[in-house]
């Protein structure tokens, strides 16, 4: 039943990719154009440093999939475009072999295929200490993402609905293991209180996948004999209101969730995040077009993303944070409602001591 699961999630996650509606708050947000902010490509880089990480891009495949024959195919050729590549990867949920150790192989495959690559194995917040310990061996992990799904596990059928212990399961795990821990939702976002609330259980990174990308609410009502959940559809905040939300936590923060391309990506970095994952678009990219389409996607975006910083005058990502942004419409609203001023996101580069930092210009 876990492996079709599996099949069955897949299946209806590239049903939503090929309906989705094309709304995305990412599109509330947009740079201010400075014509002589540029500065040259070669001085432009794409490394990202946060928590004791370092990555050669701002980019990852984040969790997907595993536990079923068909889905352990789809690891490998994630793996391979990983490695191709040079991005991080993400497991999908590890709780699929904590069940059935039989289907190991399914998720192990994202090392084989990439032993030198960044790999993160993924957990479900009611985990074991030893299962987590399993999971980060099995695939000789970099760091460990656990992830909150609670919208998700409410519209399962045979989902979870004990989500007390959560917390103090976190802290334990986030003590107990070698490698950093990254506590991520799937889909429906972290508020700035969950974020807070994780740094202060020992959590290392927050990544707030929030709602624009894959709705496993929706996926799971799919699954419902009535589909009576569809109040469940949508649920949450958007990455780039989690992201505004998230100013000025102590802990760093990725950004996932309705990430659809390059500027996208460029506007989450800009809004705070240390890196970008993306999992919808890249799954969609490799059943209809093999390994090589996915490997040239991830590839042009690295470099449409060293395009952009090089035209805003970014000489690594976290130099975006500088740069100015207009946050528009329903994303506005939700800040003035969540007490978050948004005039100075236009107006972070008006000095002419900033200008010039970022310009590298002594004039």
């Amino acid at each position: 039943m876990s492996a079709q699961r599996k099949d069955d999630h897949v299946r209806l996650a590239i049903e939503q990719q090929h309906t989705r509606s094309g709304i995305n708050e990412f599109d509330e947000v947009s740079f201010v154009h400075h014509a002589l902010a540029g500065i040259d490509r070669p001085d432009v880089s794409l490394a990202t440093a946060f928590a004791g990480i370092s990555w050669q891009a701002p980019l990852y495949i984040n969790a997907m999939t595993g536990g079923s024959v068909n889905t352990g195919v789809i690891n490998r050729d994630l793996a391979i475009a990983a490695r191709e590549t040079g991005v991080p990867i993400a497991s999908g949920s590890l709780n699929a072999y904590f069940k059935d150790p039989s289907c190991a192989d399914t998720f192990r495959v994202l090392r084989q295929e990439n032993p030198d690559g960044f790999v993160m194995a993924n957990v479900n917040a009611t985990a074991s200490v030893d299962n987590a310990r399993r999971g980060i061996d099995l695939l000789q992990a970099d760091a460990l993402q656990i992830h909150l799904n609670t919208a998700q596990e409410t519209a399962m059928p045979e989902g979870d609905r004990s989500f007390a212990s959560w917390v103090p399961q976190i802290e334990k795990i986030a003590a107990a293991v070698d490698v950093p821990v990254i506590v991520k939702e799937v889909g429906n976002g972290l508020s700035r209180e969950t974020v807070l609330t994780l740094q202060n259980l020992g959590v290392r990174v927050a990544d707030v996948s929030g709602r624009g990308g894959t709705d496993f609410a929706r996926i799971e009502n799919g699954r419902r004999e009535l589909a009576d959940y569809a109040f469940l559809h949508g649920w949450g905040q958007s990455t780039a209101a989690c992201l505004l939300d998230a100013q000025g936590v102590g802990i760093p923060v990725l950004a996932s969730g309705g990430v659809r391309n390059p500027l996208d990506a460029a506007r989450a970095l800009a809004l705070g995040a240390c890196a970008v994952g993306a999992s919808g678009g890249f799954l969609r990219t490799l059943l209809d077009g093999g390994v090589p389409a996915l490997v040239a996607q991830i590839t042009t975006w690295l470099d449409q993303l060293t395009a952009l910083q090089t035209m805003l005058g970014a000489r690594t990502p976290a130099d975006l944070t500088r740069c100015d942004l207009l946050i528009h419409g329903a994303l506005r609203s939700f800040c003035a409602d969540r007490g978050i001023e948004t005039r100075r996101f236009a107006q972070r580069s008006s000095s002419l001591e900033a200008l010039n930092e970022m310009t590298g210009s002594t004039r």
